[in-house]
């Protein structure tokens, strides 16, 4: 009987590492989102950068893993789309909670904007990118906090403004090709995304800079359709 067992616990072990590796994207994203559960702590919003930063690597991560890897399937397109609309709307409700009562209301907001943008969101993606538009609010989220921090001044405004232009863009039917996501459509140009993250959140002095750069293009893919009608 030993003996037996000893013969069947490669094959064995052989189907766990296959299963493991065929999950692998799936794995990431629940990874990426099972550390938020540190915002529900008494100063949890205190580690709020570290953990945007972290879930976006991991998001960005999945899917690269899942094309790069002929992964991709429809489950794993409903567990990403799950997490990301899970993770984006405990970071956007912790930031409601900390603040005043305008950023709570336009937290409000967001999240219904996320719903109905997840919602939307259920293929298969055939391409690489830098994620939804959920995660550009993220982004944009995280690099206001850091300006402001830099700056020493209150961030509620900005994180106000932030949150309504990306509900636009969210709700948006015109495309938006000048948009940081939009542009990004290999692995590198997401690597390099997730480095200027890092550099902004490391390196204080460099966050305003970093933060024009994606503002910018942002308001200028806002302004074009616009101005184009």
């Amino acid at each position: 009987m030993t003996s037996r067992s000893q013969k069947t616990s490669p094959g064995a072990l052989r189907g766990s590492l296959n299963s493991i590796y065929r999950n692998l994207p799936n794995i990431v994203s629940i990874l990426g989102v099972l550390p938020l559960c540190i915002l529900l702590l008494d100063d949890g919003v205190t580690y709020l950068c570290a953990l945007i930063v972290f879930n976006n690597i991991m998001d960005d991560l999945d899917g690269i893993l899942a094309i790069k890897l002929n992964l991709k399937s429809d489950f794993g397109a409903a567990l990403d789309n799950v997490c990301d609309a899970v993770a984006h709307i405990i970071i956007v409700m912790a930031l409601g909670v900390h603040y005043g009562v305008a950023f709570s209301i336009a937290s409000l907001v967001a999240v219904a904007a996320i719903l109905l943008r997840v919602t939307s969101r259920v293929s298969v993606s055939k391409k690489i990118n830098a994620g939804s538009p959920t995660n550009e609010l993220m982004r944009h989220l995280l690099l206001a906090l850091l300006t402001a921090k830099y700056f020493e001044f209150t961030p509620e405004p900005l994180l106000i403004v932030v949150i309504l232009l990306n509900s636009i863009s969210m709700l948006s039917p015109f495309p938006m090709p000048y948009l940081i996501r939009a542009l990004t459509k290999s692995a590198t140009a997401i690597g390099f995304v997730n480095v200027a993250l890092l550099v902004a959140w490391l390196v204080p002095i460099a966050a305003p800079a970093i933060a024009f750069c994606f503002f910018a293009t942002h308001l200028y893919s806002l302004a074009r359709p616009a101005a184009s009608e």
